[in-house]
């Protein structure tokens, strides 16, 4: 080794702390041209495709120290290669200040993704669903309202007993959406800043940047999320209210689309904390699958068996793009008044229950319409039916209700509350179409149909003022008032 300094009779060749040593040993590495291509530099939070031996790099100071020419190797200070705190998919950018974005988590979708039909919508939802229904046997309704909290820009929450497919469900979605996916095991000891990421300090520049953590995702599967404490779980708030999050005083925006799927255990409550009722509300549905029938259950059988290995692959239907602009398509889609009185209605009941300590709020009766809307498109349909509303109303208010602590003894539950209330609260009942204009074609599928309320009919259920129309079809005109 070539000593250095005043005290050393050697000659003063090169210093392994000299700044021109240092700063060669943690400039980034260019890739060459190959087959056309231009040079690129690799993003610091990424792995090169085209290179899959090459590990993943801590930003600028994880590259190897350069080796001068004719010197022995220069003992020193080297850049730590730091692993991601999440597990996504893999990536890579040829300009460096979007490198530079991807990193910082402002790179986004774009802006004005291409507009869609809502019948192009109905069938890549209908795609989606047999595609995540290829892994996951025999649950259509849960899948399908599942993907509709999806398409209402929300996050849901799969609380079932344990290996009944809600982590293969998550996954599953993630690759027919065609979104990056990051899974988070929450256990005891989960930090927040093991969610949101943390500033790391870089040896090779002398700063501290940012690692993002498992937020900084599509999809995100929050794993037995009620075994963290309440201090790791309220890391969730903001981003699932704010798409966003914040660390040592500056923001950082997520990646659009983001949604969360958290799972929870109802079973074991030794060592679980209980999420509490303003992060549930924060959830737009609370979903369960249940066990398979037996039939379900032989074919999964058969399937694993007729594929010989565990993991399953599949297709993308769309991307984050795509999904973008079927959610711009399904904001589109007009609301009746009656149809939103009628969501009204019923978030208001749930507050004025006897057996209710705490109601649905406004929020409730905000789900309710999104979600239909949702539950509507996926149904080829580009209006509301009050069908719609009671098929998303369990999924949506349950969760949103607290019993009185009395009623513990009794074996109350929510649902059966949310049931009460959709069969006392009239139903609007269909009015008589309008003559069709001279332009017909500019009227949209539903346009004409419309709602008034029906009148409270003793000893006759609420279903006999407006039929389900579980076929999708417009439903049948009514007296005009």
């Amino acid at each position: 080794m070539v000593l250095c300094g005043p005290g050393h009779p050697q000659p003063r060749l090169r210093c392994h702390r000299s700044p021109p040593a240092q700063a060669a040993a943690y400039r980034p590495r260019r890739r060459g041209p190959t087959q056309g291509q231009h040079p690129a530099l690799e993003c610091g939070t990424a792995r090169s495709a085209q290179h899959p031996g090459r590990g993943e790099t801590g930003g600028q100071g994880s590259g190897p120290p350069a080796k001068s020419a004719g010197l022995p190797p220069i003992p020193g200070p080297r850049s730590r290669r730091l692993p991601d705190l999440a597990t996504r998919t893999p990536g890579i950018s040829q300009d460096p200040e979007r490198c530079d974005q991807q990193n910082r988590g402002t790179v986004s979708t774009p802006e004005n993704p291409p507009e869609i039909t809502p019948e192009e919508v109905s069938r890549r939802a209908a795609a989606v669903i047999d595609q995540v229904g290829q892994a996951v046997v025999g649950k259509r309704e849960p899948l399908t309202l599942t993907l509709a909290g999806i398409l209402a820009g929300g996050h849901i929450l799969l609380e079932d007993l344990p290996g009944l497919g809600k982590t293969l469900a998550a996954r599953s979605f993630a690759q027919a959406l065609g979104l990056d996916f990051a899974r988070a095991q929450f256990t005891p000891d989960l930090l927040p800043a093991d969610l949101t990421g943390a500033y790391v300090y870089d040896q090779g520049n002398g700063k501290f940047q940012f690692r993002q953590g498992p937020l900084f995702t599509g999809l995100l599967l929050a794993d037995e999320i009620n075994r963290t404490p309440p201090k790791t779980q309220s890391a969730l708030l903001e981003a699932m209210a704010e798409k966003q999050v914040t660390v040592e005083g500056e923001t950082f925006q997520l990646e659009r689309p983001f949604h969360v799927l958290a799972t929870a255990n109802p079973v074991e409550y030794e060592g679980t904390y209980p999420l509490p009722e303003a992060q549930l509300d924060r959830f737009l549905l609370r979903l369960s699958f249940g066990y398979p029938e037996q039939a379900e259950e032989q074919e999964v059988l058969r399937r694993r068996l007729g594929r010989q290995r565990e993991e399953q692959t599949l297709q993308p239907v769309t991307d984050a793009a795509g999904l973008a602009a079927m959610q711009r398509a399904v904001e589109a889609i007009p609301v009746e008044e009656e149809i939103s009185e009628y969501c009204v209605r019923i978030a208001a009941a749930t507050r004025r229950s006897s057996s209710v300590q705490v109601g649905a709020s406004p929020r409730g009766s905000l789900a309710l319409v999104l979600v239909a809307r949702a539950y509507a498109v996926i149904n080829g349909r580009s209006y509301i039916v009050p069908e719609d509303v009671k098929a998303v109303a369990h999924a949506v208010l349950d969760h949103r209700i607290v019993l009185k602590p009395e009623l513990w003894m009794s074996q109350a539950r929510p649902d059966q509350v949310v049931q009460q209330v959709l069969n006392d609260v009239p139903v609007p009942a269909a009015r008589q179409a309008a003559p069709a204009p001279h332009n017909a074609a500019a009227v949209p599928q539903g346009a004409a149909a419309g709602y008034h309320q029906a009148p409270a009919q003793q000893g006759m259920p609420p279903q006999a003022a407006a039929p389900a129309q579980q076929n999708g079809s417009q439903p049948p005109a009514g007296p005009a008032q």
